[in-house]
This record gives structure tokens, C-alpha cells and sequence, in this order.
């Protein structure tokens, strides 16, 4: 069934993905996006020419705009992924990420639940939102064990911390109000388009231009990856075949060490861009401070989305979408100077 779907932060890394996604399976997508730091309307210029595709500057902290939107385009579906994402940007300048992920899935929730309240039944009934998570609010593991839906929440950073205050607003809104919502948590995302803030994009980058690679402290700690693709087929499949009320983790069973990661990077660039001076990439590594509140390992089980909702993830190993991203960063230099320079960076 074709839908008109609404996708908070659509101009991000992942959101520009998923609306990708969404438009080839035949819906029609308006992306609500405020244009900060992290979104940028040069992640839409591939859909720019779609028919299906709609874009909208605004907030969504701004409870009337949001609401007049879900009037205006009869959105059938809400994807909410609009977030302040990056932890070392909580830690020096918490404010924006309250206000963004907890007071915006807040306006964003009860404008959606008043449009939900005035539609017929029908229409009612099959109304959905998605809210996009992380595994970050679940803390820290140990060297064994999982995260999964039932594991409890304990975020450690001020962004963790704040994505946990929307997870709490979401399971709220369903449970008092019956607002239909589902809540996803994902893995560390890879792939195209990521902002060059991020680890892997930030190796490549500075890298290229023979900058240090600074790792934090020992660079043992773990992460599970999962790449953007697999992560937004993923929520496309939450938002179609999900339960209102219920949770879903997508993982990537990609399990690395901080400094095997960049190790991998180095060794691509050393095959794919060779330094003329026949040097290694790797000897750019530096390890530096450890950051505050640093969690050692994240992991995040799949089996309850491939159980009910059919998941798969096409990506079988880091390595699988690794070399991809590296060739994606060489060709396109120019787009992370154009992302650095709109950052302010």
C-alpha cells in the first residue's frame, strides 16, 4: 500500500538513506529536517528529482508546524529519526541534545497523537510511528552477553541519556494514551553519506590528509556495526509489519575493536591509495585520553526482528560494506568539505 510518509531528520545520514528506501518501494516522503550541523539538503540531491519526494525546513520543537504538516500531506506513517547524535558534542554542550531528543520526540509524539485522535477509524487503525533509537541507552557489557528489547536502560553519556528520556516519552505515550508507536534500536551505523565527525569517515579523512588518527585511550573498546542500509531496510520493515507498543533491535553481528577498525581502513587506503612514499597509513595512529563516560562494549541481538518481522541483514561482516564506504570517501571529497564547512568545522 502506497503511504505518505513523514521522516523527522531526513536530511541526515541515516534519514537520507531510509528516504531513499522508502521512494524506491513506491511511497510518497516529506522530510521535516531543521538543517543543523548534521543534516544537509546535499544528502537529498540523488532523490531532488523523485516525484514522491517532498522537503520541508522547520522544527521539530514547533508543535503547530508539525501538526499543520500532518494535516497538509495526509501522512499515513512517521518515521522520527531527527536527533543531536554526537557524544562528544553531549558531553561539552548537553542543552541541545535535551532539547532536541527528549522536548522534540515529546512535541513530536503529542502532535502526532492529536492528528491520530482526529482521523476516521479506518485510518486510525493503521497510522504507525517509528521511533528511532540506539543501543547507546542500554550502557555498558561486559566482554560476553547481548543487548536485547528487554534489557534494562542505562545510558551513560548525555546523549545516551537523552535518546533513553524519548524511549521512556514513546513506551508512555503508547501505554497511556495507546498512541501507536514503535521504538527501534540499531548498532554503530556505517556506510555513505555519514557525517565526517564519525569514526570511520573521520579515519578516512584525515588519513587523506595526513592528519593523526586519534584513538581514544587503548582503543579495546568494542562496537557492533551495522551498515546504514541493512539499518533502514530494517525500520522500513518495523514501520510496515510491527506491533504498536513493541521494540526492535537491529543489529549487525559485526562485532570490532575500536583500533581493529582503523587498523582495516589503513590497510584498504594502503591497497586502494598507496602513499607515494610507500609509507602505511597506520603509522598516522595516535592514542590520546580516554573520553568521559566511555562504554567498553556495545551488542545488539537481531533475532526478534528477523523472528517477526523478517530481517536480514544483506552486509554479512563490517568488511562486506567497508571497502565500499573507503571508495565512496575517495570519490567524494569534495562532499565532506562541503559537510565540514556547513558544520562550521
Amino acid at each position: 500500500m502506497n503511504k505518505h510518509i513523514l521522516v523527522t531528520g531526513g536530511a541526515g545520514f541515516i534519514g537520507s538513506c531510509f528516504v531513499e528506501y522508502a521512494l524506491s518501494q513506491g511511497h510518497q516522503v516529506l522530510v521535516l529536517d531543521k538543517l543543523t550541523y548534521a543534516g544537509n539538503l546535499v544528502n537529498l540531491i540523488h532523490v531532488n528529482d523523485h516525484p514522491g519526494y517532498r522537503f520541508f525546513r522547520g522544527d521539530i520543537c514547533d508543535g503547530a508546524l508539525v501538526l499543520r504538516l500532518l494535516n497538509e500531506y495526509n501522512i499515513d506513517a512517521i518515521v522520527h529519526m531527527a536527533a543531536e547524535s554526537h557524544v562528544d558534542n553531549s558531553i561539552s554542550s548537553p542543552s541541545a541534545f535535551i532539547e532536541t531528543n527528549m522536548i522534540g520526540t515529546y512535541t513530536m509524539l503529542e502532535s502526532a497523537r492529536q492528528y491520530w485522535l482526529s482521523l476516521d477509524n479506518k485510518r486510525r487503525d493503521q497510522l504507525r510511528m517509528v521511533y528511532v533509537s540506539t543501543d547507546e541507552v542500554f550502557g555498558s557489557l561486559g566482554e560476553s552477553g547481548i543487548f536485547t528489547e528487554s534489557s534494562p536502560i542505562q545510558p551513560n553519556s548525555p546523549y545516551s541519556a537523552s535518546k533513553a528520556g524519548g524511549d521512556l516519552l514513546a513506551r508512555a505515550w503508547f501505554h497511556t494514551y495507546g498512541m501507536p508507536v514503535i521504538t527501534t534500536h540499531c548498532s554503530n551505523n556505517y556506510g555513505l553519506r555519514q557525517h565526517p565527525e564519525k569514526l570511520i569517515p573521520k579515519m578516512i579523512s584525515r588519513a587523506l590528509s595526513k592528519q593523526a588518527l586519534t584513538v581514544y585511550g587503548d582503543g579495546k573498546n568494542i562496537r557492533d556495526w551495522i551498515h546504514v542500509e541493512d539499518h533502514c531496510q530494517g525500520i522500513y520493515l518495523a514501520l510496515m509489519r510491527g506491533v504498536a507498543g513493541e521494540t526492535y533491535g537491529f543489529g549487525g553481528n559485526c562485532e570490532r575493536q575500536n583500533n581493529q577498525v582503523v587498523s582495516a581502513i589503513c590497510a584498504m587506503l594502503d591497497r586502494i591509495k598507496p602513499n607515494e612514499d610507500g609509507s602505511s597509513y597506520a603509522a598516522l595512529i595516535h592514542h590520546v585520553d580516554d573520553r568521559l563516560g566511555h562504554d567498553r562494549r556495545y551488542a545488539l541481538a537481531s533475532s526478534k526482528a528477523e523472528r517477526d518481522l523478517g530481517y536480514q541483514n544483506r552486509y554479512a561482516s563490517l568488511e562486506a560494506g567497508l571497502e565500499q564506504t573507503v571508495r565512496w570517501y575517495l570519490d567524494n571529497q569534495e562532499w565532506c568539505r562541503t559537510i565540514l564547512q556547513s558544520s562550521g568545522e
